[in-house]
This record gives structure tokens, C-alpha cells and sequence, in this order.
């Protein structure tokens, strides 16, 4: 069911984006777009079609990420502990042990060589 929607959501993700690049910026915000579509996708007709497109694909995707969020949250929904009852046996932990001492003490490390002392001249 997760995949299906996903599929859905990202296929109207896409279209969202196709519809809105189709649409003529009336704005002039960085100056482009402006005089290169000239004739492509002119007149009122066209852009009702679009606006409307924009407002169903909008639509459609709001829907979508609200389901996919629903339906993942579905899966994980919290158990209570009083729906769950006791447990069938009671939890007992081991019996604790005394701690095992070393059977041999550690010997101490040799201490290091030391290197020939050289004099220093003055």
C-alpha cells in the first residue's frame, strides 16, 4: 500500500513541477522567460487550463503526503502496557556471584634500560 502511494506521490511531484514550468511568468522576477514562448502557450484558455491543473496536481499531492503519512503511522501505533497484560512469568534476575580473584598476583614490570650517559662539553 506504502509503495503504491509512494509511486502516486512522486508521479504528481512530477507533474506539479511539468505544470508549473509551462506557466508564463508574469512577474519578470529574474528577467527570463519572458519574450522566448512567445506563441507556444498563449491566450486565457490556456492559462485557466494550467491554473487549474496546478490547483487539482496541488491538490492531489497535499493528499497524498497526508495518506503516506497516515498510513506509516498506522503500522507503528503505540501498544499500551495495560492492553498487554502481565507477564506470563515473572522476570527473576540471576543470583549474583562473588567476583574471581587472580589466582597468580601480577609481577611488576622491569623497568627500561637505561642508555649511555654521554658528558656534555662547555
Amino acid at each position: 500500500m506504502i509503495l503504491i502511494l509512494l509511486v502516486v506521490h512522486i508521479m504528481v511531484a512530477l507533474a506539479l513541477i511539468g505544470v508549473v514550468l509551462l506557466q508564463k511568468s508574469e512577474g519578470g522576477a529574474l528577467g527570463i522567460g519572458g519574450g522566448g514562448m512567445s506563441g507556444f502557450m498563449t491566450g486565457r484558455s490556456t492559462a485557466n487550463l494550467l491554473t487549474r491543473a496546478t490547483a487539482i496536481l496541488a491538490a492531489a499531492f497535499m493528499t497524498t503526503s497526508v495518506l503516506l503519512v497516515v498510513v506509516h503511522n498506522r503500522a507503528r501505533a503505540p501498544v499500551s502496557i495495560i492492553d498487554q497484560g502481565a507477564p506470563a512469568s515473572p522476570i527473576i534476575p540471576p543470583a549474583s556471584t562473588a567476583p574471581s580473584t587472580p589466582a597468580a598476583p601480577a609481577k611488576p614490570a622491569a623497568p627500561a634500560p637505561a642508555g649511555p650517559s654521554v658528558p656534555l662539553a662547555h
